[in-house]
């Protein structure tokens, strides 16, 4: 199986990460839009880094547009929305597919490790969120409907760690 610090992501602004660029930290891996009516999860994903990350959590967006075509634009409006509408300041990358033959292959990792209710494997809907602990290893995942602000006790109780 693929070591999941080790997939390639490319940042907004073009440069080449991977998940072990955050060695030691725990992170919060989403799938984000722009014209979803989840969209405001934004302000929420913001406050868990602004509060959590000197403790050690990182939250990473990965724009899509697979679901209803609601992240249209290119990177630069992308990364523009977010800082003007909601201060987006956390990590975001280039514009991924989760689904399907081209799904990236960090969320071919991600969903293996973590599949969703009733073992479905398939994301259905954008922010839908995956925490990662420390050591690489996948905690858990979330629905897109389970806010941020919801995530405290997990996110808390794995910084513990």
């Amino acid at each position: 199986m693929t070591q999941l610090l080790d997939i390639p992501c490319t940042t907004m602004t073009g440069e080449q990460k991977t998940l072990a660029d955050f060695s030691g930290k725990a992170l919060l891996v989403v799938n984000t839009a722009s014209k979803c009516g989840f969209t405001p999860q934004y302000k929420g994903l913001e406050e868990l880094w602004q509060r959590y990350r000197e403790q050690g959590l990182v939250v990473l967006g990965f724009p899509c547009n697979q679901f209803g075509h609601q992240e249209p634009g290119d990177e630069g409006a992308i990364s523009q929305f977010c800082e003007l509408n909601y201060g987006v300041s956390f990590p975001l990358f280039k514009k991924v597919e989760v689904n399907g033959d081209q799904a990236h292959p960090l969320f071919v990792q991600l969903k293996e490790r973590a599949p969703g209710l009733l073992g479905s494997k398939a994301i259905k809907w954008n922010f839908t969120k995956f925490l990662v602990g420390r050591d690489g290893q996948v905690v858990k995942r979330f629905a897109p409907a389970t806010k941020p602000q919801d995530l405290g006790d997990e996110i808390e109780a794995l910084l513990k760690v």
